[in-house]
């Protein structure tokens, strides 16, 4: 197993800051208000030649019972017992507060290894500080600036004896450098991968409670308050044998609505994993399915060429389910006829309805994803469908379709070879689509078909080099 170091620290100490340090890149949102992070973010830190398991958790408050800070607290103590050790982090320019000395309690009872760093430590203003945490009782002082960089060798050799006999971390990144979405999907072929997945919706829609039920723990935080979760957290998990990497995103309001800096930050986190993921797993709260921003969301995961399942949750709450469930597929269908087929999987996180059947959904829309169909079928379909229902002849004369083939998957795209393709109308492209989608069994997928004018580019080819 990959050792473990759990950043720790009351809030607004720069526990993200430092995170994305140590990954290399910005995953982590960060922000000048505290309580920023809510929930557990892991990533591969890189520290010089050391590799390790990073975590940054929540900022760790003086609460209990069942506020949102409370669960917050809790979630940070579950992480300090599972680390291999902790980063206990505290702000040099405001110095050692009541607050740090609980979590330095803690972390005493934990009998985890601690190392204690103070932060904001550049300039005169942080030397009192760094002082002032030798009182907290862990010895030396890792003086550091997160935000320029400075201390990491000292925290570096700080942890080099820690880290000594522990086997490096092996697991992939968070996600991908900029840039990156299309060296991963064109990996080589056969290589294990697990399938991305990005659980979007509006807030409250219950997705981190989606997730914690597909991972079988509680690692997202969750509760009756909408927008608890702000980054897009992504989690791996062998769910009954298959690997998926599940992202829980920030519920996404309507642009309109989205003034705080905060949630923009958000959802433009999520969006990211949309655009990274391959299934897009799109949660519908049963009790007010598919209003306009549900639909915005469905269409967008579309225009992203991603595979889409959608999750009507909360279904143990519905009454009169049966109706319920005809009159939802027959909406669907005429609201997103772009997505015509998708699965729509009926079920409840909290009751665990419905799960094993959202699995394979994500499992076959990854495969009809990933589907290549042959030319010749293709182009034999193609003869059929245009001898039932011609194209349209502007100023008398037909337009010719004249071959057909796939050019790539995920999503499968299509090029046809026509006379005149800037003529052709969208709605007969739109029947050729449809066509595809049935005869070749790709239900929900999105499908592409570019036009291009010219003959078959392959006729002739084969008699006699001419």
């Amino acid at each position: 197993m990959p050792f473990t170091v759990a950043i720790v620290g009351r809030p607004n100490v720069g526990k993200s800051t430092l995170f994305n340090r140590l990954v290399g890149r910005r995953l982590a949102i960060t922000d000048d208000q505290p309580g920023v992070t809510r929930d557990l973010r892991e990533g591969q830190a890189r520290l010089g030649d050391l590799r390790f398991t990073i975590l940054d958790t929540a900022g760790f408050e003086d609460e209990s019972g069942d506020s949102l800070t409370a669960r917050m607290r809790a979630l940070t103590e579950r992480a300090i017992a599972g680390a291999d050790l902790c980063l206990f982090l505290v702000d040099a320019r405001a110095g050692v507060t009541p607050v740090d000395a609980q979590l330095a309690a803690i972390l005493r009872r934990s009998g985890k290894p601690v190392i204690l760093a103070a932060n904001k430590a550049e300039g005169r203003m942080g030397e009192a500080g760094v002082l002032e945490a030798f009182a907290l009782g862990f010895g030396e002082v890792v003086a550091l600036s997160a935000e320029h960089g400075e201390g990491l060798d000292e925290l570096r050799h700080r942890l080099m004896p820690h880290l000594a006999h522990a086997a490096p971390a092996a697991r992939a990144d968070d996600a991908p450098p900029a840039g990156a979405e299309e060296a991963a999907a064109q990996a080589a072929e056969g290589e294990a991968r697990p399938i991305r997945i990005a659980v979007i919706g509006r807030p409250n829609a219950g997705k981190s409670t989606l997730v914690n039920a597909i991972l079988g723990e509680e690692r997202m935080l969750t509760g009756p308050e909408a927008g608890i979760t702000r980054d897009a957290i992504a989690v791996d998990v062998d769910w009954d044998g298959a690997a998926m990497r599940v992202f829980d995103t920030a519920g996404m309001r309507r642009k309109a609505k989205v003034q705080d800096r905060l949630e923009r930050l958000s959802v433009a986190d999520g969006l990211r994993a949309i655009r990274f993921a391959e299934v897009v797993v799109l949660l519908v709260d049963a009790q007010s399915p598919f209003d306009s921003q549900d639909l915005r969301l469905a269409d967008l995961a579309e225009r992203e060429g991603r595979a889409v399942v959608v999750g009507i949750s909360k279904w143990d709450l519905a009454e009169d389910r049966q109706a319920r469930m005809a009159a939802l597929r027959t909406r669907f269908e005429e609201l997103l006829p772009q997505l015509r087929g998708a699965p729509l999987v009926f079920l409840s996180a909290v009751t665990g309805q419905g799960l094993g059947r959202l699995r394979q959904a994500i499992l076959d829309a990854h495969a009809v994803w990933n589907r290549r169909v042959p030319t010749g079928p293709l182009n034999r379909w193609l003869a059929d469908i245009t001898a039932a229902h011609p194209p349209p002849a502007p100023g008398g004369r037909r337009i010719r379709l004249r071959y057909l083939t796939q050019i790539k998957t995920r999503p499968p795209e299509f090029l046809l070879f026509c006379s005149r393709p800037e003529e052709l109308p969208d709605a007969y492209r739109r029947y050729l689509v449809n066509g595809l989608r049935d005869a070749f069994d790709l239900p929900g997928t999105p499908i592409r078909l570019t036009l291009r004018k010219g003959e078959n580019p392959y006729a002739g080819r084969g008699r006699g080099g001419r």
